[in-house]
């Protein structure tokens, strides 16, 4: 692929996504797999990428500029933190080099917030930001990302000046599969229960001391007035966005749009989620973002 001026790579914990580009930033080659952090630290990470490099041709001159999880302690090179308030421009400006390489290969950096009172850190999302915002984004936006770790983030001028990262995802999944709610949703089906599921939503947001009760009521519901499998799935579901958003949404101005980066079920459900609020929301895909801002990093680094 001697077109390609610059791969791009999002390496997350379980996940590796690599895009070869031109210098129009487009996509000329995509690879993807489940060899993510966890995957490489044992592997390799330079056998990893090689791999995929070498399936799609890329030349051994082609630079390659990596986001996620590879920069954090464990993984290939550690490429640190920018502390709030950080300025999106300063994640290109701080990308750390791997050394060792045939190629000129940078990760770039997380964002973490040193408050005492409310510690956080963010790898990976850094990037989409940079992606769907730009460097030079104008006002006050209030960003969502949702996940296995969901962002809510606020961005002033190019400045990311806060954020808070809820484990909504990954307790949606110990409470599915490890709690006596694991029989309520057993072998439900793919379909979204869009009723129960906004249902849910709203009475977690109006009510979030109850979320214990909330819960349980999963159980109760179905064992004395039946209800699909889907449904108690759904309910989960919408209770643990519902507590999510309630948080989220507590330092947002009246008719403020939210921003919401994400792709597939998670954006349609927390597009559902909004509806059931009556908040306004714009959406950008969420691998469009890290692509976009991998792009822009790539241009920034070796363009300088």
């Amino acid at each position: 692929m001697n077109s390609a001026t610059s791969v791009a790579v999002d390496w997350g914990t379980s996940s590796f996504r690599l895009w070869a580009m031109d210098r129009a930033g487009c996509v000329l080659g995509e690879r993807r797999s489940d060899q993510g952090m966890m995957t490489a630290g044992k592997t390799g990470f330079a056998a990893v990428l090689q791999s995929h490099l070498d399936a799609l041709e890329v030349g051994p001159d082609v630079p390659v500029v990596i986001c996620g999880m590879a920069g954090a302690r464990q993984g290939w090179v550690e490429a640190g933190y920018i502390d709030t308030p950080a300025r999106l421009s300063d994640i290109l400006d701080r990308a750390a080099v791997v050394p060792g390489q045939g190629r000129d290969v940078r990760i770039l950096p997380g964002i973490a917030q040193r408050d005492a009172g409310t510690p956080d850190v963010m790898r990976g999302e850094e990037t989409q930001l940079l992606g769907a915002l730009g460097l030079e984004a104008s006002g006050e936006t209030d960003v969502c990302m949702p996940g296995t770790h969901s962002k809510w983030v606020r961005v002033r001028g190019g400045t990311v000046e806060r954020f808070a990262t809820f484990m909504t995802g990954e307790l949606f999944s110990a409470v599915a599969r490890q709690t006596i709610l694991s029989h309520a949703v057993s072998g439900a089906d793919d379909a979204v229960d869009s009723h129960a599921f906004t249902s849910a939503v709203a009475k977690a947001f109006a009510a979030p001391a109850l979320a214990a009760n909330l819960l349980f009521r999963v159980r109760s519901r179905q064992l004395l007035f039946g209800g699909s499998a889907a449904a108690a799935r759904e309910t989960i579901s919408g209770t643990l966005i519902g507590l999510e958003l309630a948080a989220g949404l507590a330092e947002r101005a009246p008719g403020a749009v939210v921003t919401l980066i994400a792709s597939g079920r998670l954006k349609r459900l927390y597009q559902l989620a909004f509806a059931a609020l009556s908040v306004p929301q714009s959406s950008v895909d969420a691998d469009e973002a890290v692509r976009n801002g991998l792009a822009r990093a790539a241009a920034a680094i070796w363009t300088n």
